[in-house]
């Protein structure tokens, strides 16, 4: 090897040294190490569950994955917990509110004087790039792996209450992830906070829910009122090819089939059918049920949206009112 290459390999390692501990140092305060409290043992709290949290605001307010604080519990008082900062502080915690449909959940601590994340945008992440993962993985607080952007626009099938949909545009990354780890930041070279790490799917490749303008909603609807309101029709399908007949006015893409629909929900009282191609809802085109559930948003709650269907090779428009998702 030469000594220009050396020397040129040698800088690079140090840009890339220096980028991953300037996001260490920058980030490390604004994580927290999560114990979930449930039950007593001899007279004493104990620990049923670890994670991670990324501080959202000055008074308090944190950011984690809706799977580390769930749990079976009878009691419907807020579930409790500690997070630990590496300052040593350790603060007391209820949950506000969570989300397992996004697998994101706000948590609050009464103390002040936090040190909050800076939230950037994973739509202007590129595949290659950079990113630094921060968490706590075996209980192990403040651990830092790095690795880079291995896909774009992955989906996590996320279920709650009996109903399944995708958490759209998930992070892959070939950043090491493990148990603990759920809750806590992905961020790029310039410490903004892009994802929120959220599962584990085989060695070198983690998943981390984006932040985005979809996900900022949601935490801002967290924060507020604890919950996130969504419409429902009571439909499942699956795409399929659209006849040859009707690609001249809807195009090339596909539909969605309907394979079930709901006793008495919103789609059935609107006149849908199982084995109706379901083309075009309010003035989304749709092609798959990822389609769908963009449209449903707390917006069109109550409202009427026409249903675009194709049934026995004719069109058939139909008016259907979503109510919310309990």
């Amino acid at each position: 090897m030469s000594a220009p290459t050396a020397e040129s390999d040698a800088a690079a390692l140090d840009a890339y040294s220096s980028a991953v501990v300037t996001v260490a140092e920058t980030l490390a305060p604004s994580v927290a190490n999560l114990r979930l409290l449930s039950g007593t043992r001899d007279g004493r709290q104990v620990a049923t569950g670890a994670g991670s949290a990324i501080v959202l605001s000055h008074d308090g307010f944190l950011l984690t994955s809706a799977h580390v604080v769930a749990g079976r519990r009878r009691s419907s008082a807020p579930r409790r917990g500690v997070a630990s900062f590496t300052d040593g502080r350790e603060l007391a915690f209820t949950v506000v509110g969570a989300d397992p449909l996004t697998d994101l959940a706000v948590l609050r601590t009464e103390a002040g004087g936090l040190s909050p994340a800076q939230l950037g945008d994973a739509a202007q992440l590129r595949v290659g790039q950079l990113v630094v993962a921060i968490g706590n993985p075996h209980g192990f607080a403040g651990s830092v792996t790095a690795g880079v952007v291995s896909a774009l626009g992955r989906s996590l099938p996320a279920q709650s209450s009996g109903v399944a949909r995708m958490i759209d545009d998930v992070i892959q990354t070939d950043a090491a992830l493990n148990p603990g780890n759920s809750g806590g930041a992905l961020a790029d070279s310039r410490s903004r906070v892009v994802g929120v790490n959220t599962a584990v799917a085989g060695v070198g490749l983690g998943l981390a829910v984006p932040i985005n303008d979809a996900t900022r909603r949601i935490i801002g609807a967290l924060m507020t009122e604890g919950r996130v309101r969504r419409a429902y029709l009571g439909i499942a399908g699956g795409p399929r090819p659209l006849p040859p007949s009707a690609r001249d006015t809807w195009g090339p893409d596909a539909c969605l089939e309907l394979v079930e629909v709901i006793a008495d929900s919103p789609a059935e009282r609107a006149g849908l059918r199982a084995g109706d191609l379901l083309v075009q809802l309010g003035a989304t085109r749709i092609a798959a049920a990822a389609d769908v559930l963009r449209v449903l948003e707390h917006e069109v709650i109550a409202t009427h949206l026409t249903a675009v269907v194709l049934r026995d090779g004719r069109e058939r428009h139909l008016q259907i009112v979503p109510t919310e998702l309990a």
